[in-house]
């Protein structure tokens, strides 16, 4: 144990370095305050594929944190909805040049001890300051709504036949993924990436426990078959397991602040993170300025009436078939804008998705469905579920003699 302290006199701590933790001690930098960040890998790019609305990042943010913009991105209920409203996948070297930390104390090492001012480090360095926040993301999801994804990466020239640049599948519910009608439903989520390639991604929302990686991969090979696409083995994969259900943190003065995913800040129905968490760093800064607690100004009585109206959708979504959420998603895209803004992605206007989610329901045919979306019936839906076992015949490759002309060296 090294026994040294660092940052006596810092305003600001933040534990962990990814996207919201970066752009957490960044902002903090460009106020004025003196800012110590921890992470055992600091200047490693972060893994996970990261995407949004453009209207959802921050103005100081600036263009070049964007790899590929989508303007119209397409969903396929039972029939095709194009949105109006421009998406993007974010650029993870863009990204994190975009939030630089030259002025800050930037310590490699892993957390031990995180407490309201002070963190110990697992060589016994302890770091102290005015406020700590925790960005350090969630604990593996055991049996809770869990989002699943697996996605694939894929040659923009082979994935040509179902999404080409400047196009983008949101959510892909036709019938192509070999899942059958009585066995737990996943949709398809593919977008250009902005670097020649195209990711395929088979997702799942709200399952307890979520589906494991075989099957989502069994089903992104069924679509990509369907249109007469096969790979040639070697393609680059990820792979997404979280849980959905994270509860927003209680207000108090002198605690330790968690932010991000590990604040609730988590979309309980898209999953999605990094734009919500972005957008509200300055809100949490301006409040420590103020001597104001930043949970009470990140969570406002509207906000976490979203958050909890949010989370009767993830219950509701977790318990449907595959024909009844296409029939939801296709009552859904008929909203109108706002309505739709505020469930995908809106912090607090209670009142629109109060709407959207009464009207979804109550468009949703045949009637009885509903009762199923609201939880009066077949609540524990697809629970311990059994998916079996990863077969050789879900893994199927281009012999190295078919492959195309143009990937062959890539």
């Amino acid at each position: 144990m090294s026994g040294r302290e660092v940052g006596a006199a810092a305003d600001v701590c933040v534990v962990g370095l990814g996207p919201t933790g970066r752009a957490l001690a960044h902002r903090a930098m460009a106020a004025g305050m003196r800012v110590v960040a921890i992470d055992p890998r600091p200047t490693r790019l972060w893994g996970p594929t990261y995407s949004c609305w453009v209207d959802e990042l921050p103005e100081w943010l600036g263009q070049g944190a964007i790899a590929s913009r989508i303007d119209a991105p397409v969903v396929w209920t039972k029939a095709e909805h194009r949105i109006p409203r421009p998406y993007c996948v974010l650029s993870k070297q863009g990204l994190f040049d975009a939030l630089p930390l030259d002025d800050a104390t930037v310590i490699t090492g892993r957390a031990r001890t995180v407490q309201p001012h002070r963190v110990e480090l697992a060589d016994g360095t302890e770091v102290r300051a005015a406020t700590v926040f925790d960005t350090r993301g969630q604990a593996a999801p055991g049996q809770r709504r869990t989002a699943s994804a697996h996605g694939i990466f894929v040659d923009e020239d082979i994935a040509a036949p179902m999404v080409s640049a400047g196009e983008g599948l949101l959510l892909d519910w036709r019938d192509e993924n070999g899942a059958g009608p009585d066995e737990p439903p996943s949709f398809l989520y593919s977008v250009p990436l902005g670097d020649g390639t195209v990711i395929f991604e088979e997702t799942s929302l709200g399952l307890r426990g979520g589906m494991p990686q075989h099957e989502l991969r069994r089903r992104t090979l069924n679509r990509l078959a369907a249109h007469g696409i096969r790979l040639r083995g070697d393609e680059p994969t990820e792979a997404a397991h979280y849980p959905l259900d994270a509860v927003p943190p209680k207000t108090g003065r002198g605690q330790v602040i968690p932010y991000g995913s590990r604040g609730g800040m988590m979309h309980p129905i898209t999953g999605y993170c990094v734009a919500d968490s972005l957008a509200l760093v300055d809100t949490a800064l301006d409040a420590i300025w103020r001597g104001d607690d930043p949970v009470a100004a990140l969570w406002t009585r509207e906000a976490r009436l979203v958050h909890w109206m949010r989370m009767r959708g993830v219950y509701g979504l977790g318990r449907l078939t595959t024909a009844q959420s296409i029939a939801m998603f296709d009552a859904f895209f008929t909203r109108p804008p706002r309505q739709q803004r505020a469930l995908l992605s809106a912090h607090d206007d209670y009142t629109a998705l109060g709407a959207a989610l009464f009207m979804t329901v109550a468009t949703t045919w045949p009637f009885r469905w509903r009762y199923d979306l609201v939880g009066w019936t077949n609540r524990n839906r697809w629970v311990n579920w059994d998916y079996g076992h990863a077969r050789p015949e879900d893994q199927p490759v281009i012999p190295a003699r078919s492959r195309p002309e143009s990937t062959s060296e890539r």
